[in-house]
């Protein structure tokens, strides 16, 4: 059992660095937006390439120590109630699902919650968006996530393996659904209607809150039209990346950010309908 764990650990970060890789190439190769003129830290920019993968890398150094052992113990400690047909290839699409619809609410509350807020903002302080910005979170809401994650697999039954591919497509979707690719308009309109693109989580960085607070969803692009959630806006190429009323900071700064004040979320009385 371990082995085959050590193997789909394996396959899984060789697959997210090669999409990794894949996708920073060609998002310059075919960008879908510029930066605006006045954004001194421009995509290929050095200090917010550093700024990103410096993030990424603390989180990569908390994975093994904390993540994926709080995790295993999770699965490992799982309520066992699940049926026997919840087993093999439906039940691991079922999971799937599952999953998904829980991180919808999750990312949700990480904007609706000041205190979880605190932590996202990091995130969303990226004043433009490409590949790098799909591994740009704070270590805080890295551990937090974890443990929420824990108590889901505690009382839900996930089996390890489910929750490995699980995390190994959001990373592949959110690389995806963060990047300047440009696609055939078509073409992306046809795969909006079921997963994440561009054109969708663009929208929800848009530096302007009643759309901040819009498109959560990671996977699926149903969460948000079931929930009422779903931005009516379209993806402009020179829309402001970023955080309303909130500037970008240094990397040491973005590491203590959760000890500022946040800006507060808008309550959902305040948002205009028309915009999700």
């Amino acid at each position: 059992m371990i082995a085959e764990l050590e193997a789909l650990l394996g396959w899984k970060t060789a697959a997210v660095g090669l999409w990794i890789l894949l996708f920073f190439a060609a998002e310059r190769l075919l960008p879908a937006a510029r930066p605006p003129s006045a954004l001194a830290d421009r995509p290929g920019g050095l200090r917010r390439l550093g700024r990103n993968l410096g993030l990424w890398a603390v989180n990569l150094g908390l994975s093994p120590l904390i993540v994926l052992p709080v995790t295993f113990w999770a699965a490992g400690h799982a309520w066992a109630w699940r049926p026997d047909w919840w087993q093999g290839l439906p039940g691991l699409a079922l999971d799937i699902l599952l999953l998904d619809v829980l991180i919808y609410w999750w990312h949700r509350a990480n904007h609706e919650i000041p205190f979880l807020w605190r932590f996202h903002e990091v995130h969303h302080l990226d004043r433009f968006l490409d590949t790098t910005s799909a591994l740009r979170f704070h270590f805080g809401e890295v551990l937090l996530s974890a443990l929420a994650r824990a108590g889901v697999i505690l009382l839900l039954g996930f089996p390890f393996t489910s929750v490995l591919v699980f995390e190994a497509l959001v990373l592949l979707c959110a690389i995806f659904h963060h990047s300047n690719l440009r696609l055939p308009a078509a073409f992306e309109a046809l795969l909006s209607r079921l997963i994440i693109t561009p054109s969708i989580h663009w929208v929800h960085h848009h530096a302007r809150r009643r759309d901040t607070d819009s498109n959560y969803g990671t996977l699926f692009s149903f969460w948000d039209r079931l929930f009422g959630t779903r931005s009516a806006k379209q993806r402009d190429p020179e829309m402001p990346i970023g955080v309303e009323g909130r500037a970008e900071e240094p990397i040491l700064s973005l590491l203590v950010h959760p000890l500022h004040s946040p800006a507060p979320p808008m309550p959902p009385s305040r948002r205009d309908p028309s915009e999700g």
